[in-house]
């Protein structure tokens, strides 16, 4: 498997987060998604699968998205969300796979994050 290098950035993916609000009663609760970056990445789909949801078969999308590490890239976890094309895609992993800290590579569902 061949490397990714910067020129297979061609993609815009925006990263976002769900916002943190108060209940009215001092407790935390999960507000909308807001924007928080937007990067260069790689999109590039994977073999599907498919799932039993709900009692029905689902096809489900998974695609791996790079980027370069940096600081913002390193803060995004699996409760955060990439949007593309106008789709929502759900991070499942992130991580550094190669060790050099150059690339993050994460592991994307499509139509899965709402």
């Amino acid at each position: 498997m061949r490397r990714a290098s910067a020129g297979d950035l061609r993609e815009r993916v925006t990263f976002q987060s769900r916002a943190e609000m108060d209940d009215g009663y001092g407790n935390p609760v999960s507000g909308p998604w807001t924007d928080r970056f937007t990067t260069r990445a790689r999109l590039q789909p994977k073999l599907g699968s498919e799932a039993v949801v709900a009692s029905r078969l689902q096809g489900i999308q998974p695609f791996m998205l790079t980027v370069r590490s940096n600081n913002d890239t390193r803060r995004v976890t699996p409760a955060w969300r990439a949007i593309h094309g106008g789709l929502a895609y759900d991070i499942k992993t992130a991580a550094n796979i190669d060790e050099r800290n150059v690339f993050i590579e994460m592991l994307v569902v499509q139509g899965g994050a709402t």
